[in-house]
């Protein structure tokens, strides 16, 4: 385990990702979590980019106060991580690295084009699958990552 991931194992955020499911998530969801993520951060004095994607589109972004540029290409990075793996990008990276390996090595994707770094979360709903994304840069990747479980939990329970 990588002190780099957190120490997180595959295991551990598989049951984190089925802990972040969802009964039903329209637009409406997409922006309100988008809402939800940057009034934390905002509390919270996070220098990050949120981006919330629903059905291939951007519903929600917000680059807060002390955020880079770079975060753009970051959270664009972690969407295609996502995207082809239907999985969080800590659950990618830390499953390479429990094979002796990494993702780059292992799927010779360029670095370029794909971020196996955390801050990348797929919105699952029950029964139904991933409908789109849940993105965070421009922290450390583990509190990114952390920031957007964080995140989903809490708005998973407002769902009930």
């Amino acid at each position: 385990m990588s002190a780099t991931t957190g120490g997180y194992s595959s295991d551990q955020l598989a049951d984190q990702a089925a802990a972040c499911e969802f009964d039903r998530f329209a637009l409406g969801d997409a922006v309100a979590l988008g809402l939800l993520a940057t009034q934390r951060a905002r509390e919270a004095g996070k220098p990050i980019v949120i981006e919330v994607r629903h059905l291939g589109r951007v519903a929600y972004r917000a680059s807060l106060p002390g955020s880079l540029p770079d975060s753009d290409d970051w959270i664009a990075r972690k969407a295609r991580v996502v995207e082809r793996f239907r999985a969080s990008t800590m659950a990618v990276r830390v499953s390479y690295e429990e094979k002796g390996t990494s993702f780059v090595a292992a799927t010779g994707l360029p670095e370029s084009e794909y971020a196996a770094h955390g801050g990348g979360f797929p919105i699952v709903v029950k029964g139904v699958g991933v409908v789109g994304g849940f993105y965070a840069s421009g922290l450390p990747q583990v509190e990114d990552h952390e920031f957007l479980v964080a995140c989903l939990t809490e708005y998973a329970s407002r769902q009930d």
